[in-house]
């Protein structure tokens, strides 16, 4: 019985699982867990990635104690990089996104290409700290780093390098850095050449599936493993937790829903045009050249960050509780914008929320439920509105939701996105990442025969709750007041 060994990065921690497939259903255990801290040093906030890397071989050694593995799969966030030079070392810690370098950086590049044009091109999103502007901010403000640079590797690239010495980029993780051509599936080199960057830094781009290559004999000599294959899994967290969507149908809407909420539905092709420039959709990667269409909306940051701020000030206070406060206040009494840009960075969240409400004229929070309170059912009103936008896209009504992810565990969030959009909703699975991590590579090892396959194992291997519409009306008349704080 083959064994897969899955590492799995989110924002805020990561872990290893180690899966063997019984009875055409995945059996996976945690065998390492470890946190993500991202480290502020001189102003700048950077990610500890040989830390990280040292958390890899850990589970590595974990791993071949328990009885070894077959294949390795790595899927992490998007659009954060490391340079290499050309003696393949790292030239500096990778940055972390939520660092403010790439302020206005935005505005730069609209001075080479404007926003509508860089859409048509790449069908990304508008975010301030893509991949794009990251790297614009370099080439303007610290050129020595790419004048230095050989290749430049996406987070899981760089761990797959670490551990093979190959050099690659996974396509799904390629996707999101708002440099890559959707049609084409590769990289755009024209709109690369446009913007004065390196054309060499960008690795040939490999699907998910392939094999980036076997681990070191360096690698193996230390941690006492054998030589097995590092599989191009969909490297992008989302990416992968779509892959393990639930669906017997290939028509379906999901929320992959932890520190973001990823809202969107699967294609085949990308859409390009205006409409959904306007409305900042964006066209991903995923698996079998699928598109994920999707709208990236803050998630969960905005209670973990608050329930920080509540035990930075001795209120040693969990999500449970958080959640019940929340519920027993009054409802629409107040929204924020989730998406606004006070809310992007770390620090004091609920004195945020209470700024926004009192500059946008709505009622001001005045206790910790009322704050939850607001960012619950402002949560599931973007919800609502992207929900909507999708239909508008898609000229079709949708009226079931698949929420995926950790999220799941938040039954108040899920109760309430049933709610506002007046749909069914099916929550799980909670692990939906590193399950679709798993499942790309059984199908490569020949343990699955297909995508259908991979859908039909992640089905069978996943209990599901449901959720159905309860208070849509509510929900209905309250969303007026929620539109006119998105235009203010």
């Amino acid at each position: 019985m083959k064994r897969v060994l899955a590492f799995d990065f989110g924002a805020s921690s990561g872990r290893a699982m180690l899966a063997e497939l019984k009875d055409e259903k995945i059996d996976m255990r945690e065998i390492h867990r470890f946190s993500n801290d991202p480290v502020i040093v001189g102003g700048t906030m950077y990610w500890d990635i040989l830390r990280l890397f040292f958390e890899i071989k850990t589970g590595i050694t974990k791993a071949v104690n328990d009885g070894g593995f077959d294949a390795i799969g790595i899927d992490t966030w998007g659009v954060d990089f490391g340079l290499i030079d050309k003696r393949g070392k790292l030239i500096g810690n990778p940055v972390h996104y939520r660092d403010t370098r790439t302020e206005g950086i935005d505005k730069e590049v609209e001075q080479i290409i404007s926003k509508e044009e860089l859409y048509s091109l790449t069908g990304t999103q508008f975010m301030r700290f893509n991949t794009i502007y990251q790297l614009m901010y370099l080439k303007n403000h610290e050129p020595e780093q790419l004048e230095n640079a050989e290749k430049m590797l996406l987070t899981p690239d760089l761990f797959a390098y670490m551990l093979t010495g190959e050099v690659k980029a996974e396509a799904s993780i390629a996707s999101t850095t708002n440099l890559y051509d959707p049609v084409k599936r590769d990289w755009n080199f024209e709109l690369i050449n446009r913007l004065g960057l390196p054309e060499k830094i960008f690795p040939p781009v490999i699907k998910a599936g392939e094999i980036y290559g076997m681990l070191s004999d360096e690698i193996c000599e230390e941690l006492g493993c054998k030589k097995v294959p590092v599989i191009a899994v969909n490297e992008h967290d989302t990416a992968s937790a779509v892959v393990a969507t639930p669906s017997e149908s290939d028509d379906f809407v999901y929320i992959s829903c932890g520190t973001w909420s990823l809202f969107g539905i699967e294609l085949k092709e990308p859409v390009l045009t205006d409409e959904a420039a306007e409305l900042n959709f964006t066209n991903e990667g995923g698996y079998r050249d699928t598109v994920r269409f999707l709208k990236n909306i803050m998630g969960l940051w905005l209670i973990q960050e608050s329930r920080r701020q509540f035990r930075r000030e001795g209120e040693e206070v969990g999500f449970d509780q958080l959640e019940k406060e929340a519920l027993a206040s009054e409802p629409f009494k107040c929204f924020i914008d989730v998406d606004n840009a006070a809310f992007e960075t770390a620090g004091n969240l609920p004195r945020r929320v209470k700024e926004f409400c009192e500059r946008t004229g709505q009622y001001v929070p005045k206790t910790r439920g009322e704050v939850m309170r607001c960012i619950y059912q402002s949560l599931a009103m973007k919800y609502k509105y992207t929900f909507n936008m999708l239909s508008k896209l898609g000229d079709k009504k949708y009226s079931r939701i698949n929420i995926l992810g950790g999220g799941i565990k938040d039954r108040l969030l899920c109760q309430m996105a049933a709610d506002a959009c007046n749909a069914e909703v099916l929550a799980g699975p909670s692990e939906a990442t590193v399950m679709g991590n798993i499942a790309v590579c059984f199908e490569a090892l020949g343990e699955i025969a297909d995508f259908a396959g991979i859908r039909k194992v992640v089905s069978d291997s996943t209990e599901l709750k449901r959720y159905v519409p309860a208070e849509n009306d509510l929900w209905e008349k309250a969303y007026a007041d929620y539109i006119k704080i998105l235009s203010v």
